[in-house]
């Protein structure tokens, strides 16, 4: 491996597939923390290694180390889990973890709080539930997010179905999950293991699949670094749009990172679907940025090469030239929340969870009334990629109950609260995550109520505006598909970004730069003053802010296709 590549390269090499010195460092009882190289590799394992920073100075003055735990994350393509599942990740998050069970962007759980001497039994207690975390981070293809709602038509089963399928295929071919979490036995003088997709170093950086049901971009498909747009003709699916070359990632003041949305390659057919993945996993394996990581993604490798060359590359490992864009168009990336009917007699509730956060706390009792409504419902729970749950595919008898639980537990804050607060995102940012640089899902609920009270002065607490907070530029909660979206600088500073679109079809654009709460409510309520008096009909935030200058033209994908 040549010399210029990053250190996380090399330890990836040496790593034996993802192995490194992990089973070491879980037996060290003299640290809560495992060794350097292994934060590196136990990120593809489903797990990162965090501490609390609200406690780092007080043990640093105690002379103690920092209070070290794990955060853990499930594999859940499209965000797919029975109740008895359920029930089981709910134990799982009140024995060994914080207490809460927490929905991530990304369709997955998140258990946070994990200490060192019982990550393994958190990890065995997962997978015997049917359940696993292998690949769930780490420079892999990562959790395949799909469109949740079950409500339009069978098209959605067979889409989900696919996209399950892929994420299995996609899976790391190493046995070394399985060994360290699970005990199986390394087979002695087998034979050598190998990486047919991966290869020894993996993909340089990670990567993220996103399968789209129009008229709904509740997954945000143009985020991701492979897209797949479901296009339905007579009411079957006739194939895919795919998109490339999306990513929200960027670094402050640094002109070479960038968000961007992905472009449209072309239409191919449902049987076409794995080669066509493979081809763009192993064409980024093969040209993707190694030896600076900020600049690895997808999206890089497509800006430096140019969309021409990457299509060229793609038709020439599937070995068919992929079609031209079918059209299609979106209304919208957020939720349906409530009841809905689905086509089969069924109906489906989603509920609003704030910040994705499932917990008994601060007076409300949410993590124990999905725990009753997990033992009396008889479908399934579907996570969405907005932090919301859909408890799907309820007979009609069983809708009383449900409902009657959901009421008594203060599930139902979809009946009450406004479409900012409906449709709000935060990551999970500080006290865990050592990349913030400020708040974000612990601010939301503050925030917003402020925000709401502006709202209602001008006469806009009705009006669907997305809002997403990220505490820091890496942008977890996709803060640059927010018409309104705050991104961490420093501690109660952010970066204000404006003028992204309600389909999640345009960036937002720097507003204002590193400022605190008074300039950020300040310069909105102005804004939502000049909205509610200058508004076209029916106009949204993110479309007014572009029409009347107040952030300046962006690259938009057209509505109806993309080619």
């Amino acid at each position: 491996m040549s010399s210029t590549t990053t250190p996380v390269e090399h330890i990836k090499r040496d790593s034996r597939h993802l192995r490194g010195s992990l089973a070491e460092s879980l037996g060290d009882a003299h640290t809560g923390a495992i060794r350097e190289d292994d934060t590196v590799l136990i990120k593809f394992h489903g797990s990162y290694q965090q501490d609390d920073r609200d406690l780092r100075e007080e043990r640093r003055q105690q002379k103690l180390e920092p209070a070290y735990s794990f955060m853990i994350r499930t594999r859940t393509p499209g965000g797919v889990v029975t109740p008895s599942q359920w029930l089981a990740l709910d134990a799982i998050a009140t024995r060994y973890a914080n207490g809460s069970l927490r929905i991530t962007t990304r369709q997955a759980f998140q258990f946070h709080g994990v200490i060192k001497r019982e990550l393994k039994a958190t990890m065995q207690a997962i997978n015997a539930s049917l359940i696993d975390t292998v690949a769930a981070c780490g420079d892999v293809n990562r959790n395949v997010l799909v469109s949740p709602n079950p409500v339009e038509s069978r098209v959605h089963a067979t889409v989900h179905e696919q996209a399950a399928r892929l994420s299995e295929h996609l899976k790391p071919n190493s046995r070394a999950y399985y060994e360290l979490w699970l005990d199986e036995e390394r087979v002695a003088g087998g034979e050598s293991e190998n990486e047919p997709l991966y290869g020894d170093t993996y993909l340089p950086r990670k990567f993220k699949i996103a399968f789209a049901v129009p008229p709904h971009n509740d997954v945000d498909v143009f985020a991701h670094d492979l897209g797949f747009i479901a296009i339905v003709e007579d009411g079957v699916l006739a194939g895919f749009n795919v998109t490339v070359g999306g990513g929200m990632g960027a670094t402050h003041g640094d002109a070479e990172t960038y968000p961007l949305l992905a472009r449209t390659l072309g239409f191919i057919t449902p049987d076409q679907l794995f080669a066509t993945a493979e081809a763009v996993l192993t064409t980024q394996r093969d040209f993707g940025n190694r030896a600076l990581r900020k600049r690895a993604r997808l999206k890089y490798t497509i800006e430096d090469r140019g969309l021409d060359w990457f299509r060229s590359e793609i038709e020439r490992r599937c070995g068919f030239v992929i079609a031209a864009a079918r059209a299609f168009a979106f209304e919208h990336n957020g939720d349906r929340f409530g009841w809905n009917e689905g086509h089969d007699g069924r109906w489906h509730l989603t509920l609003r969870i704030e910040a994705g956060r499932i917990a008994d706390r601060n007076g409300v009792s949410h993590l124990s009334g999905l725990r009753e409504i997990a033992r009396v419902h008889r479908g399934d729970f579907r996570l969405t990629p907005n932090q919301n749950l859909i408890i799907a595919n309820v007979e009609v008898d069983d809708r009383g109950a449900i409902d009657a639980l959901m009421v008594a537990h203060g599930l139902d804050l979809h009946r009450t609260a406004g479409p900012l607060r409906l449709n709000a995102l935060a990551c999970v940012a500080l006290p865990t995550c050592s990349l913030a640089m400020a708040e974000a899902e612990r601010y939301l609920p503050d925030l917003l109520a402020k925000l709401e009270q502006r709202l209602h002065r001008h006469g806009l607490a009705d009006t669907p505006i997305h809002l997403r907070i990220s505490g820091c530029p890496n942008g977890c909660s996709r803060p640059y598909l927010g018409e309104i979206a705050l991104v961490g600088k420093a501690p109660g500073r952010y970066n204000l970004m404006l003028g992204a679109d309600r389909r999640g079809q345009r960036l937002n654009r720097l507003y204002r730069e590193n400022i605190a709460e008074a300039d950020i409510l300040d310069t909105l309520d102005a804004l939502f003053a000049r909205f509610s008096t200058e508004r076209s009909e029916a106009e949204d935030f993110g479309d007014f802010l572009l029409r009347s200058g107040v952030v300046p033209a962006a690259v938009e994908i057209p509505l109806k296709v993309m080619v």
